[in-house]
């Protein structure tokens, strides 16, 4: 299924890249926000962000 707007790009969700999150586990998705920084994201949340282990 194609995502659609007017004058834009359209692109199938299950295209875009995905990673686990460091502290949940579970897969999220890239977005456009990340576009700059995406190798440096290793959460998937706020939540997730707040709760991560921090090494010895």
């Amino acid at each position: 299924m194609k995502l659609s707007r007017k004058g834009g790009k359209a692109v199938a969700k299950g295209d875009l890249p995905s990673k686990p999150c460091a502290a949940c586990g579970r897969s999220f998705t890239w977005r456009k926000k990340w576009a700059r920084d995406w190798e440096s994201v290793k959460f998937c949340s706020d939540t997730c962000r707040s709760r991560k282990i921090t090494p010895p």
